[in-house]
């Protein structure tokens, strides 16, 4: 993992990437990915590719995180350890 303020696609073409990789929830999700999706395309040779989530993560979004994490709630269940280690090194600063 690597953080970055730029657009995921120019992201992408810093690292020599060929193709994105975008994680599906809801129709919701697909319709926007795919609209970023085919964008990417047109501007560049990089593709999408998309994997669906598990079932008992489909209700789970950055938003919901955000605020589990606010109110002092464990979000470990819905992040990567090494995130959630990182949040809660800041936390201790």
């Amino acid at each position: 993992m690597e953080p970055y303020e730029s657009l995921t696609v120019d992201f992408a073409i810093e690292k020599n990437a060929h193709s994105i990789l975008r994680g599906i929830r809801t129709a919701a999700d697909f319709e926007y990915e795919r609209a970023i999706a085919q964008v990417n395309r047109l501007m560049t040779n990089i593709d999408s590719v998309f994997l669906l989530t598990t079932p008992e993560h489909t209700p789970v979004n950055s938003s919901i995180v955000r605020d589990i994490l606010k109110h002092g709630g464990d979000a470990s269940k819905f992040i990567p350890d090494t995130i959630y280690q990182l949040i809660e090194a800041k936390k201790q600063t």
